[in-house]
């Protein structure tokens, strides 16, 4: 490889890594937080509270948080973003060791912190198409990269917060989270050059509009609608699948909750290869056949397997076979997105469809539990195969798809 090629694809290297080592320290985060919310206050109700206070900010960030990313610039933006979500996050344990962490302290500094998050990771989303293009890589194939960097970096987090937690508790586990975000800035501020926005863009007339340009054209182009609708809608099933469905269906074997840590396992590691393969394979099959069909695998024959209670290697065979159909989906997502949307309101329509997949999360588990105390737990597995069929099926096809 020669000098100039290898510095052109610094950049895009740069920030994949800012990118992962950010999300492996909001994954620690997300393990340690409840924990310290139990340290503190001893409740089931405290650790309830911490994952709202994590939640709600998501989608009040990501609507009001593109807008403040489109007027600052995406490396800008995501260097304060970075900076201030680890300077809440080095908080807590600073506050922890000096007893002085009541527990509506910790719910604001999380509130803060995951304020501050889904604007710095669309800041650091919209720098991906002119940077693969700099670095002479294909969209698809720098978003498949992005995608593997990011499951591959919740994984590690998810282990790496495990080991800390148990070596050193809960808080002290927080101060890698702090470190994380400044080694991002640092590899920001060192590699990711500044991309510059159009002074002129037509959607920014100030105001209300401004702030919601974003979201209206989100609604205005009809393949956006549609991906993003089919997005929200599986979001929120495979969010009751995690939270209610699958943990119920692990409790039912009766083994303290090992089959549960299986199977995410197997779902997890599915997507990484599908993600990978999908970076090799790049658009060399159609998209939309590809995107349809990959779609059905990953959501409808978990929820259909378990409702039919195979032996558990089935289980965990499906799951597998059914991360690896999920692990392209976002690289192919993301690539189109990133081809429609105009540069000047890019933050803003990434932050609104975090909002709107952020904000159908507790909706899908609440259905979820209602449907189990309703129907039980096969019933509702059932339904939920089914709301996936009827999700792609009734808004994948049409002319709309053309550009796909």
């Amino acid at each position: 490889m020669s000098t100039r090629v290898a510095v052109r694809r610094t950049p895009l290297v740069a920030l994949l890594a800012a990118d992962g080592v950010s999300r492996l320290g909001n994954a620690i985060t997300t393990v340690a937080i409840p924990l310290v919310a139990l340290d503190i206050a001893h409740t089931p109700l405290a650790a309830a509270a911490a994952g709202i206070a994590a939640t709600l900010p998501l989608v009040i960030g990501g609507v009001v948080g593109g807008f403040v990313v489109d007027r600052l610039g995406f490396r800008r933006a995501s260097i304060v973003a970075d900076a201030a979500s680890g300077a809440t996050v080095l908080a807590v344990p600073v506050l922890w060791a000096l007893d002085a962490l009541p527990l509506w302290a910790l719910l604001v500094l999380v509130l803060l912190s995951n304020l501050l998050d889904a604007p710095g990771a669309a800041a650091r989303s919209s720098q991906l198409p002119e940077l693969a293009e700099l670095a002479g890589v294909g969209l698809p194939r720098a978003a498949a990269a992005q995608a593997t960097v990011a499951r591959t970096a919740v994984m590690l987090g998810a282990a790496v917060a495990g080991l800390l937690v148990a070596t050193v508790g809960a808080a002290p586990a927080m101060i890698v989270n702090g470190v994380a975000f400044a080694v991002a800035i640092l590899l920001t501020l060192l590699f990711v050059p500044r991309i510059a926005l159009p002074e002129h863009d037509p959607e920014q007339a100030g105001g209300w509009r401004d702030l919601t340009a974003g979201i209206r054209f989100l609604w205005s182009t009809p393949l956006v609608r549609a991906v993003v609708l089919m997005v929200v809608i599986t979001n929120a099933i495979d969010v009751a699948g995690y939270t209610v469905l699958k943990p119920l269906y692990a409790q039912g074997l009766g083994n303290d909750g090992a089959a549960l840590g299986i199977m995410i396992a197997c779902m997890s590691g599915g997507a990484l290869l599908g993600a990978a393969l999908y970076g090799i394979i790049g658009d060399r099959v159609p998209r939309h056949p590809l995107f349809i069909t990959l779609f059905l695998l990953a959501g409808v024959p978990p929820y259909l397997t378990l409702a039919l209670h195979p032996p558990f290697v089935v289980v965990a065979i499906v799951l597998v076979l059914s991360g690896l159909a999920a692990g392209p989906l976002n690289p192919l997502i993301d690539s189109t997105l990133f081809r429609l949307i105009p540069v000047g309101i890019r933050a803003r329509v990434l932050g609104a469809i975090t909002a709107g997949v952020t904000a159908a999360m507790p909706l899908g588990s609440l259905l979820a539990g209602l449907g189990v105390d309703a129907f039980g737990l096969t019933a509702t597995l059932l339904l939920a195969s089914l709301s996936y069929a009827v999700a792609v099926l009734s808004l994948g096809f049409g002319k709309r798809w053309k550009g796909f």
